[in-house]
């Protein structure tokens, strides 16, 4: 019945808490990827996303982000420097990030480096972002360190964002990496 082999989420989780048959399914956009599975130097590239007016609205509602900037179209028209609003840079990191976030279960992220804002996001912009795996070095005992550089465009590829994200990764083999760890 099984006949086809899933690429992802085939170890990801088997909760005990649902029935066997179904526990025992792929998890559907789960990867497990383990340290080893993840190439330097692979670049990848996200699906466009267009960033409406509610989108800008509900983040800076949720964040309560009422900076005039983003707010308050008068102001923005009349009194900005951009003659229009912007979009929250803090919206374009995360809706930028998570365009090419992935379901990992065994990657967590350690934090951002590098982060730049570097043109403006207006209401009505499309992004996408492009990673690449930068690097990746051993770490703990359990977890090696990964580094990817995020870069986001807008429209026709114009830069506006870039950042490096930290994630550890657990290995698949721990006793491969015995004596080459930082700690």
């Amino acid at each position: 019945m099984d006949e086809f082999m899933p690429t992802v989420g085939v170890s990801s989780t088997h909760p005990a808490d649902m029935p066997d048959d179904h526990a025992a399914l792929p998890v559907w956009n789960a990867e497990n990827w383990f340290y080893e599975d993840w190439p330097v130097g692979q670049r990848i590239r996200s699906l466009r996303r267009t960033i409406g007016e509610s989108d800008s609205h509900l983040f800076n509602t949720l964040v309560i982000d009422i900076h005039p900037y983003v707010q308050d179209q008068m102001f923005a028209e009349r009194e900005g420097i951009f003659g229009r609003r912007l979009v929250a840079g803090a919206f374009v990191f995360s809706a930028g990030l998570g365009l090419v976030a992935t379901n990992c279960v065994n990657a967590f992220s350690y934090g951002y480096d590098k982060l730049r804002f570097i043109k403006p996001v207006f209401i009505g912009d499309t992004i996408y972002t492009i990673r690449t795996n930068m690097e990746k070095v051993p770490r703990y005992k359990d977890l090696g360190l990964i580094r990817a550089s995020y870069q986001v465009f807008k429209n026709e590829g114009e830069l506006v964002l870039y950042c490096e994200h930290l994630q550890t990764v657990k290995y698949q083999n721990p006793a491969d990496f015995v004596g080459k760890t930082e700690r």
